[in-house]
C-alpha cells in the first residue's frame, strides 16, 4: 500500500511540474521575450491578419511575386487549397520519378506563359516544391526572375521593383547560416503600398 501511495504522489508531482508549471513558465518567458514569434509571427495589415511570416501563400496574379510551389495542395470541393499546413509533407517524388519531371515542366510552362520575355533559366525554387511544402520565402534569384513581369503588371519601373526586392531580402542568419531569402508575402504587401 505504501508503494502505491508513493507512486501516486510522484505521478501527481511530476504531472504538475511537467504538465502545468513547465509549460506555463516557458509560455510566459516566450510571451515576454519574443511575443511576435510566440504568437505565430503574424503579419497584420489594416488591423487584419493577412498571414504569417512562417507559412507561404499562393499568388497567381501576374502583379504579385509568386511563391515556391507547394506540395500540400489539396482539393476542397471545387477549390484547391495550396499551402495547407494540415497537409505539410514532402512530395516524396524522387529525382527519377516521371511525375516530378511533369510537375517541373508544368511549373516552368506557367512561368514562361506569365512572362514570355523572360528567357533566362528558371531558378530551381520556382519549379520545385520544398520539403515542407510551406516555404514563405524564395531566393533572390527567384525574385529577380519575376521582376520584369511584376513591374509591367503594376506599371512600376523595374528599378523600383528591384529596390523593393533588395529592401526585403534577408541575409544569411548570423552571417553564415542558410541562404539569402525574400519573404514573398511581405514583398507583395510592400508592392501594394508602393502601387498606391
Amino acid at each position: 500500500m505504501l508503494l502505491i501511495r508513493q507512486t501516486l504522489v510522484v505521478l501527481l508531482v511530476f504531472t504538475v511540474l511537467t504538465g502545468l508549471a513547465y509549460p506555463l513558465v516557458v509560455t510566459g518567458i516566450a510571451q515576454l521575450a519574443f511575443p511576435h514569434q510566440a504568437n505565430g509571427s503574424l503579419i497584420v495589415k489594416d488591423g487584419r491578419v493577412v498571414g504569417s511570416e512562417l507559412i507561404g501563400q499562393s499568388f497567381t496574379d501576374p502583379k504579385f511575386f509568386w511563391s515556391r510551389p507547394s506540395a500540400t495542395t489539396v482539393t476542397s470541393g471545387s477549390a484547391a487549397l495550396a499551402y495547407n499546413a494540415e497537409n505539410s509533407a514532402g512530395s516524396n517524388l524522387g529525382p527519377t520519378n516521371p511525375a516530378l519531371a511533369d510537375n517541373v515542366k508544368k511549373q516552368i510552362a506557367a512561368l514562361r506563359a506569365a512572362d514570355p520575355t523572360s528567357t533566362g533559366p528558371v531558378p530551381a525554387d520556382l519549379a520545385t516544391a520544398s520539403a515542407s511544402g510551406l516555404d514563405p520565402e524564395i531566393s533572390p534569384a527567384a525574385a529577380e526572375f519575376q521582376v520584369a513581369r511584376v513591374a509591367k503588371a503594376r506599371g512600376l519601373s523595374e528599378e523600383r521593383v528591384r529596390q523593393l526586392v533588395a529592401a526585403h531580402t534577408k541575409p544569411r542568419d548570423l552571417g553564415l547560416l542558410g541562404e539569402p531569402r525574400v519573404n514573398v508575402l511581405e514583398l507583395n504587401l510592400a508592392l501594394d503600398a508602393a502601387s498606391r
